[in-house]
C-alpha cells in the first residue's frame, strides 16, 4: 500500500512559474495552470480530498475557478483525476483524457491506483474528450498538443505547449506518467494486466527525449524539484523553471529507471 495521503498537511505556495504558467497543486500532486486570455486550461486535477487547496491556490493568484474551460488528464490514477468531477459540476469546464483510460474514470475498471493508497474512488465522470496520438486543444492564445506515452497507465499523455510573459517565449511539457511502479511484475500480476506496458513505456521515453522542451513539468513536484525551484522564484529568479535539456535526460532517466527494475526482478 502507498502512503497515506493527509491532504491538509499537503499544502503548498501556489505562484506563477513563467508568464501565463501556473502551479496550484499540492505536494502529494501536481496542479498546473494556463491562463490563454481567453479562459483557464488546468493540467491534471490532484485528489479530491485536496481539492479546497487547489481552489484556494487560485483564489490567491487572481484565477477564478469559474473561468475555467478545460481540464486535460495526464492519467487516470485518483491523485491526477480525483477532483474533475467536482470542478466539472463547479466551472462547467470540458474535461479530457487519454481513450484508454476511460474506463478508470467511469469506474469501469477499478484501477484507479486507490487501493493502493488506502482509498476508494466514487467520483466517477465520463471524460468530455478522449484524446489519442497527436490531438490538439486549443483555447485562446495556447494550443496543447497531446502525445501519447503509454506505460504507467495505458492512456497517459504527456501535453506540449508555449508559455509567455510578452517578451520571451518557451515551450513547456508535461510528462504523463513517469512512475514504474504501476509496472513492476506485483502490480501487473495482481491484476492481470499485460507486460507489453514495459516496452510501450521505453518506446515512449526514447520518442519523448527527441521533444524540444524549455519547461519541464512534472504531473509530481519531486519530477522537476518544484519546490526547490519555487524558492529561486522568490528570491527573484523569474527564469527559475527554464532548463533546456533536463527533459531529455530525465526521460533518458525514467527508461534506465524502468530498465533497472526488470533487471531487479529477474535476478
Amino acid at each position: 500500500m502507498g502512503k497515506k495521503i493527509i491532504p491538509w498537511k499537503g499544502a503548498f505556495p501556489p505562484f506563477k512559474i513563467f508568464g501565463n504558467l501556473y502551479f496550484v497543486g499540492t505536494e502529494p500532486a501536481s496542479t498546473h495552470i494556463i491562463d490563454t486570455g481567453e479562459g483557464l486550461i488546468m493540467l491534471d486535477t490532484g485528489y479530491q480530498h485536496s481539492l479546497y487547496l487547489v481552489l484556494d491556490g487560485m483564489y490567491r493568484l487572481g484565477l477564478d475557478p469559474r473561468d475555467l474551460k478545460y481540464i486535460l488528464l495526464t492519467h487516470g490514477h485518483i491523485d491526477h483525476l480525483g477532483a474533475a468531477r467536482a470542478l466539472v459540476e463547479l466551472t462547467g469546464a470540458k474535461t479530457a483524457l487519454g481513450e484508454p483510460d476511460r474506463q478508470y474514470a467511469n469506474g469501469e475498471l477499478d484501477l484507479t491506483y486507490a487501493k493502493e493508497l488506502g482509498m476508494e474512488y466514487t467520483e466517477i465522470f465520463e471524460p468530455d474528450i478522449l484524446l489519442h496520438d497527436g490531438d490538439t486543444v486549443t483555447l485562446g492564445n495556447t494550443t496543447v498538443t497531446a502525445l501519447a506515452t503509454p506505460g504507467h497507465t495505458p492512456g497517459a499523455m504527456s501535453y506540449f505547449f508555449d508559455v509567455t510573459d510578452g517578451k520571451n517565449t518557451y515551450r513547456a511539457g508535461l510528462h504523463g506518467g513517469m512512475g514504474i511502479n504501476t509496472m513492476c511484475r506485483e502490480f501487473l500480476d495482481k491484476y492481470s494486466l499485460s507486460y507489453d506496458c514495459r516496452e510501450q513505456f521505453a518506446n515512449a521515453m526514447d520518442r519523448l527525449k527527441e521533444e524540444k522542451v524549455d519547461i519541464f513539468l512534472g504531473n509530481h513536484m519531486q519530477h522537476n524539484h518544484t519546490a526547490e525551484r519555487y524558492e529561486l522564484v522568490l528570491n527573484g529568479d523569474l527564469k527559475a523553471f527554464v532548463c533546456p535539456g533536463e527533459w531529455s535526460e530525465y526521460c533518458e532517466w525514467a527508461k534506465q529507471n524502468l530498465l533497472n527494475m526488470i533487471k531487479k526482478e529477474n535476478k
